[in-house]
């Protein structure tokens, strides 16, 4: 058994090594096809909002926040809602209102809503990822 895991070993490292050398090609892919884009984020936490806004810039995006209804006013969200690409919004850390608002707003806007399963920096990264895919392919 242990021979076995040896062996599976290096497969393994060099299946990383290979995905590393290919992360490069997609993110010269992320940012031509997110290039220029501005994406509403709203709710969150706060301690996040720079990474976030990090993660966004090496797609060549724009990332905006909202946060939701703690100190900013949600009804603000209806001013921003017609400047952007598309709205992200992490389902574990919003207000009902401000889901609502946004969900609402979207539709009459013509937005692209992004539930996100949780405020995490790599829930965002997977999200903008599988947003240049299917500017890609044209989906």
């Amino acid at each position: 058994m242990v021979d076995k895991r040896q062996k599976l070993k290096p497969k393994r490292k060099q299946g990383r090594e290979e995905q590393a050398q290919a992360a490069p090609a997609a993110d010269a892919a992320g940012k031509s096809q997110l290039e220029g884009r501005s994406f509403l984020y709203v709710g969150g936490r706060d301690c996040q909002v720079a990474h976030l806004r990090q993660i966004a810039t090496s797609h060549g995006a724009e990332l905006i926040h909202h946060d939701g209804g703690l100190r900013e006013a949600v009804s603000r969200i209806d001013h921003i809602l017609p400047s952007v690409d598309c709205v992200f919004c992490p389902i574990d850390c919003i207000s009902h209102d401000a889901c609502l608002r946004v969900k609402t707003g979207c539709k009459k806007w013509g937005k692209a809503f992004v539930p996100l399963r949780n405020g995490s920096k790599s829930s965002l990264e997977r999200a903008l990822l599988d947003l240049n895919e299917r500017r890609s392919s044209g989906n």
